[in-house]
């Protein structure tokens, strides 16, 4: 669509441009006032932000995929579906951060109408990835807490490969309505009040999830909270209910286990040792599920509010839904740097990738090493049963 070639019905939408919650562009306060983006700090913050948080993210998701998919010993279930949460997140670095950083700094959305179904696009197909990831990794620690001998049956390998493929196929779908509806709008722009009434003001383009006029009146609302449910509450509940699960087995079992005899006792502790693994695994999980909460529900209470409540457009309105909408883009570089800090063995990896041009880096053996929240590969014996297994993270 040619930006500089408005339709007839632009002088229409001028009148109404001013009050409506675009995309992230910066719309009208309480005077019907346009904000003018180049008059106001964000229009130098968010690029520069957005800029950092690209370069971190990218270098932070690529090394993780690397470290996983190099290393045999790295490809398990867990990190299967964490390999599937960078993918998706390198895709909105690579495909949407570039163009959503112009939001704040441009007065008009100079990539035309494809650019901007695609970047809402990306948006909404990396947040399924992520959600639904995170819902599926919470389910696979669940089974190897609650249920450990079930994890070495049948193809657990295959069956994760097939659960990942699953969950971008339904977050495609899911991403659709937001490649449909997202359009351009127009608006007119403001004039410097000099008196003279013959120039024409200029165009001003800018991308709407929900152009106004062209959809029914009750979609937005529809859609926003069609959005909540689907890719934060249910998912978030599911979660929860998970974790309670594995936590009260947890309790239940450490509070049964019976004294163990000295013929027991290195089994016993191997057993530990493996149980111990899953729950640190679990509170990895756990944390990317609060870091999850935290960048995407300022999100969505600002969609929501926009949308069902329309409140007066003031400064603390216009910072909420400036740091909610930077949030979600910080989410998808963060998963990488906590993997760092909380795991060893990732460590070890992303220092000998990241730093390989540093030869006064010193890195201990990884052949010799293996961190225990990884090593999933259990020794199985005859006298290994479910119930031991989980009982076995406490001694009398």
């Amino acid at each position: 669509m040619d930006v500089s070639s408005p339709p007839a019905s632009v002088q229409n939408l001028n009148e109404t441009f001013a009050d409506m919650i675009s995309n992230e562009t910066a719309t009208a306060n309480a005077s019907n006032v346009m904000i003018e983006p180049h008059q106001n700090i964000e229009a130098i913050i968010v690029p520069v932000l957005f800029a950092i948080i690209f370069l971190i993210g990218t270098v932070g998701n690529v090394a993780l995929i690397v470290t996983v998919l190099k290393n045999k010993s790295m490809r398990n279930t867990p990190n299967i579906f964490v390999v599937s949460l960078s993918v998706g997140d390198l895709f909105l670095l690579l495909f949407s951060v570039p163009f959503s950083s112009t939001l704040y700094s441009l007065t008009s959305w100079p990539f035309g109408s494809i650019v901007c179904k695609l970047n809402e696009y990306m948006q909404t197909l990396s947040l399924g990835v992520s959600v639904f990831t995170l819902t599926a990794l919470s389910g696979d620690r669940y089974i190897a807490i609650v249920h450990p001998m079930s994890k070495h049956m049948g193809k657990p390998k295959l069956i994760t490969v097939i659960t990942v493929i699953g969950i971008w196929i339904l977050a495609m779908v899911l991403a659709i309505p937001e490649a449909v509806t997202s359009d351009l709008m127009y608006s007119l722009g403001h004039m410097p009040n000099t008196g003279n009434t013959t120039k024409i003001p200029p165009t001003i383009a800018f991308c709407d999830i929900y152009p106004d006029g062209r959809l029914p009146t009750w979609y937005p609302k529809a859609h926003s909270m069609f959005r909540f449910i689907v890719f934060f509450l249910v998912p978030v509940i599911i979660i929860g209910a998970f974790y309670t699960m594995m936590a009260r087995i947890l309790v239940v079992s450490s509070r049964q286990m019976p004294c163990e005899s000295v013929k027991d006792t290195s089994m016993n502790q191997q057993q530990k040792r493996q149980v111990q693994a899953r729950v640190k695994v679990a509170k990895i999980v756990m944390t990317f599920v609060l870091i999850f909460i935290c960048c995407w529900l300022p999100r969505h209470i600002s969609i929501l509010a926009g949308n069902f409540f329309e409140p007066e457009y003031n400064m603390g309105w216009h910072v909420l839904k400036i740091a909610s909408f930077c949030l979600t883009f910080i989410y998808s570089c963060v998963n990488p740097y906590a993997l760092y800090f909380l795991s060893s063995q990732f460590r070890k990896y992303y220092n000998r990738y990241l730093f390989c041009c540093c030869p006064n880096v010193q890195y201990r053996s990884l052949a010799t090493e293996q961190s225990a929240m990884y090593n999933f590969n259990s020794t199985r014996r005859g006298s290994t049963s479910l119930t031991g297994v989980v009982h076995s993270q406490s001694m009398c």
